[in-house]
């Protein structure tokens, strides 16, 4: 599991991050989120790796 924060804004960001950013389910700066490691979320964060940060969390 990884836990997300979103540490930056998506304003002036290209639309892709932004729906990036919302399909991880963050919508505020400083809000968190657990999600599970998958292939496809790693991609998502790698894609907005500046706008958040990431921690892995024990299930």
């Amino acid at each position: 599991m990884l836990k997300v924060t979103l540490s930056k804004s998506t304003i002036g960001g290209t639309k892709s991050q932004s729906a990036t950013v919302r399909g991880l389910g963050l919508r505020k700066i400083g809000q968190s989120r657990t999600v599970e490691d998958s292939p496809a979320v790693r991609g998502m964060l790698r894609k907005v790796a500046h706008l958040v940060r990431v921690e892995e969390v024990a299930e």
